[in-house]
């Protein structure tokens, strides 16, 4: 599917990609991982043909460089920092709908799942919608069609839970089916998304492992949390994961996405000193939400 053979990428003095060499197949869930400047997006530059490099590169024997268009159009690629378009939301769900030969409704229909109507801003420029709209419409764009590889920046970074947990969802319905490469700077953000962690360091790849893929991807947690004493931080921290209290303040029920559960507890692990007791259980329903609460 992909194969960076000896990739180096200078600017000017500065050689930001060392030889890289990578294979990625269809089915891999890579997780692109490294600190700020390690090289990650610019070998991803790369792999879109954006950027020239020494070396090859190749998608399915295509040079992304020289058959720009046609490896395009097997990508969908979802960039960390939204793009300063002015285009209204429904003009540019038509144009990129065109260009990789799917239906505009396919990628509003996947926007509604996420929870954004794409029909309430069809007229407003993509540029005034919010971080978090912005970010469920490109994810819109890049899964509402078919794509044999899947490109993402920090793509779940601007979501709240709700919308992660679908997200995630749809990631599973593409699994088989597709490559992904997902970066990120921090490893336990995408930890339980991937079956495969490629880290980069100055310009190297210093760490390339198989990971046990242990996680339903469209999982879902039912957790409830206990506390020795109510506190006002940690409820506004919970309530921002769609958890609710008891009357003291002291017990909080809600749902984890289950790739979140690193991430949910990481967030936990800043209260440690508050907490009475945390129990984690899988779940699928509401019901299971409801016999939690009446344990």
């Amino acid at each position: 599917m992909i194969e960076f053979q000896n990739v180096v990428k200078k600017f000017r003095r500065n050689e930001v990609l060392k030889g890289v060499n990578l294979t990625i197949e269809r089915g891999h869930r890579v997780a692109l991982v490294g600190s700020n400047g390690a090289g990650k997006t610019t070998l991803i530059r790369c792999l879109l043909g954006e950027y020239t490099c020494e070396g090859s590169v190749m998608v399915d024997s295509l040079t992304p460089r020289e058959n720009r268009r046609a490896v395009l159009s097997k990508v969908g690629f979802v960039p960390q920092l939204p793009p300063p378009l002015k285009m209204p939301v429904g003009q540019l769900i038509r144009f990129a709908a065109s260009v990789c030969d799917s239906h505009p409704q396919r990628m509003a229909d996947v926007a509604v799942r996420l929870g954004l109507d794409t029909d309430q801003f069809k007229y407003q420029p993509f540029v005034k919608l919010s971080g978090g709209q912005k970010q469920k419409l490109l994810i819109a764009i890049a899964l509402g069609r078919d794509s044999e590889l899947l490109v993402m920046d920090e793509p779940a970074a601007n979501l709240d839970p709700e919308a992660r947990h679908i997200f995630f969802g749809l990631l599973a319905e593409k699994k088989d089916e597709a490559a992904m490469i997902i970066s990120s700077h921090r490893l336990d953000e995408v930890a339980t998304l991937v079956n495969r962690v490629i880290e980069l360091d100055q310009g190297q790849v210093v760490l390339d492992d198989r990971v046990a893929d242990l996680v339903e991807l469209s999982s879902r947690l039912s957790c409830r949390v206990r506390l020795i004493r109510p506190e006002a931080p940690f409820a506004k921290a919970i309530q921002e994961w769609g958890f609710t209290g008891s009357d003291d303040g002291r017990e909080w029920n809600g749902f984890v996405a289950g790739p979140d559960r690193l991430r949910f507890l990481g967030v936990l692990s800043r209260y440690a000193a508050l907490l009475a007791g945390i129990d984690m259980r899988e779940a699928e329903a509401r019901q299971d939400h409801e016999a939690v609460l009446n344990d």
